[in-house]
């Protein structure tokens, strides 16, 4: 695999994978998008719609820590399926919830689908693009991803405002269960990763998978070269505890402390900038207006990372990109003026989803093949269960400190990520897998 040239193949087959993380954050950000909305309806609280937010992110918790254990023993390709279906099943109830309650439990099993799409994703990509294009499939990966979040915005500027059949915001929910029906499509064109088929003994299953990669890549850049033998070999057992074991267990506390406190600047700012623009007397169409412009430049952020990510230590990137999202938190929460508004959202949008590619390819290059998704997923799942409380949090610090607060905890928790993996964090750029494993 690591010999293999830059193809158009492997951009295919990470477009089509990433289609599943598509629906998890149109997902992620439907509590942004149609939370406000909610709330003006009086359908909501203010203090529900944490509540609300929370239990996409507590369902979350768990479906990333169950599929992401389940990927490594069923396949990335069933686990990618299997979770997807779950969350539209889910999502179609969501749409028809006639109380809070029922609205809060629903999403909470979407949330549980949806999860792992991104761990798993991750987790596929990492194994089955080249050494030397690892950062930039997945930035690629993240730019397919991040088109959902304009996609949301528009759908809520457009839908929220209509009554037609039923509110506006069902509809806005009602579009995301359309993911079994690309789902279903998109499966038929992925392969299995040959790493997972070596890692459980089906050798000529991974033989077949890697020949038909290599015949796709050769029909575009003519003659491979030939492969070259790593001395570093891998055996086949795979144990959950074997994430605490060392070089393991400092990666493991590591991307614990990390995703606690990443998933506050990052969906701190994403869900709930349409709420406190609200609370700062901005109407909620105007609202909805400014959150779909700053949307628009959402797979802006990935082009950044496709072009640097592997250009320039990953590790370093992480903890400069991320002081820079809390400085620009605290100037934008100074904003009144509309224009400034915009061009100060646009910035950390585009500094979140920059982050956002780095830090998606850094964990998921830390584990052996045996464990990746099961560590990841573990690891990734803190985030999810941290978001479920920042919610808490933020409604808590806007009633008491303004917007000024808010973005005062992101800045301190973006401070913390620059921190953890500056001083725990290795090196992992243009280094074969199995030698970052090894270490």
């Amino acid at each position: 695999m690591n010999r293999l040239p830059a193809s158009k193949y492997f951009s295919r087959l990470v477009a089509r994978i990433s289609t599943g993380g598509f629906f998890e954050f149109y997902e992620l950000f439907l509590a942004g998008a149609v939370g406000a909305a909610l709330v003006h309806a009086k359908f909501l609280t203010l203090s529900d719609l944490a509540y609300f937010v929370g239990a996409g992110f507590i369902g979350m918790f768990f479906g990333t820590v169950i599929f992401g254990r389940v990927s490594d023993r069923i396949g990335r390709r069933k686990g990618y399926v299997y979770s997807l279906l779950i969350y539209s099943a889910f999502t179609l109830l969501m749409a028809l919830s006639q109380s809070a309650l029922w609205l809060d439990i629903f999403r909470l099993c979407a949330g549980f689908g949806v999860g792992a799409q991104l761990v798993i994703i991750d987790t596929y990509v990492t194994e089955m693009t080249p050494v030397k294009q690892r950062g930039h499939y997945i930035a690629f990966s993240q730019f397919i991803t991040y088109w959902a979040v304009p996609i949301v915005a528009l759908l809520a500027y457009i839908l929220v405002p209509t009554h037609f059949l039923w509110a506006g915001w069902r509809w806005v929910v009602l579009i995301g269960a359309l993911g079994s029906v690309i789902v279903w499509w998109i499966r038929l064109g992925l392969p299995e990763s040959p790493r997972w088929y070596e890692e459980h003994g089906e050798h000529e299953k991974a033989n077949a998978a890697m020949d038909e990669i290599e015949r796709q890549v050769g029909l575009e850049s003519g003659p491979l070269p030939e492969p070259v033998a790593h001395a570093v070999t891998e055996d086949e057992n795979s144990d959950f505890k074997e994430i605490w074991v060392p070089p393991y267990r400092q990666r493991t506390i590591m991307l614990i402390i990390f995703n606690i406190f990443q998933t506050v600047g990052f969906y701190g700012f994403a869900a709930w900038v349409p709420t406190l623009l609200i609370s700062e007397g901005v109407t909620l169409l105007h609202s909805l207006l400014y959150t779909f412009v700053i949307a628009i430049f959402n797979p802006v952020g990935p082009l950044l990372g496709m072009w640097l990510s592997d250009r320039w230590e990953r590790k370093y990137q992480i903890v400069i990109v991320s002081l820079a999202i809390g400085a620009a938190g605290l100037i934008f929460s100074y904003m009144r003026i509309p224009m400034l508004i915009i061009i100060v959202g646009i910035a950390i949008t585009l500094l979140n989803n920059w982050f956002s590619t780095l830090f998606h390819s850094y964990q998921a290059e830390l584990y052996p093949t045996r464990i990746r998704a099961t560590g990841v997923g573990f690891t990734y799942s803190w985030s999810r269960l941290s978001a479920a409380f920042t919610g808490f949090a933020i409604v808590a610090f806007l009633k008491a400190f303004g917007v000024l607060g808010v973005f005062a905890f992101i800045s301190f928790a973006m401070i913390m990520v620059a921190l953890v993996i500056g001083v725990m964090g290795p090196k992992t750029n243009k280094r074969n897998l199995e030698e970052i494993s090894a270490v």
